[in-house]
């Protein structure tokens, strides 16, 4: 059976050769380190991620411009607030995604994946909005 990296690397593998425009790979970077993330992570890597997610879900971006729009954060703002990690990281996990069928219907599976992901940090919703208002439009 495969750990969490092996089955992620696969899934980067398939995201990166897809060459889509969307660029559905930074959503899976973003899913998956809002999953993984623990006390030892540091708060970047954390508030990156729910940034992906939040950006993705509640602005419509698409991966891209997600990419684009962390690039734009790294050179904004070097200090990133310690969010919340909650025990419960979603009912989604990499391991469904790797069992659904590659094309649309794992296309739309990471889309579940992104929104279980971000459900689960429901309590630091509030903290990301605030800290994209400052950070991409302030």
């Amino acid at each position: 059976m495969k750990n969490e990296q092996e089955m992620y690397n696969e899934l980067v593998y398939y995201t990166l050769s897809l060459g889509d425009e969307e660029f559905i790979h930074q959503h899976i970077v973003d899913a998956f380190g809002a999953q993984i993330a623990n006390k030892n992570t540091k708060p970047i890597g954390i508030c990156f991620a729910l940034a992906g997610l939040y950006l993705h879900l509640e602005k419509n971006y698409t991966g891209r411009q997600v990419q684009l729009a962390h690039m734009q954060m790294a050179k904004r703002r070097k200090n990133w607030p310690a969010l919340e990690i909650p025990d419960f990281r979603g009912n989604i996990t990499i391991a469904d995604v790797l069992n659904t069928k590659p094309g649309e219907e794992r296309k739309e599976m990471i889309h579940k994946w992104c929104i279980s992901a971000w459900r689960a940090y429901q309590e630091s919703h509030d903290i990301v909005a605030a800290l994209i208002n400052i950070v991409l439009y302030g």
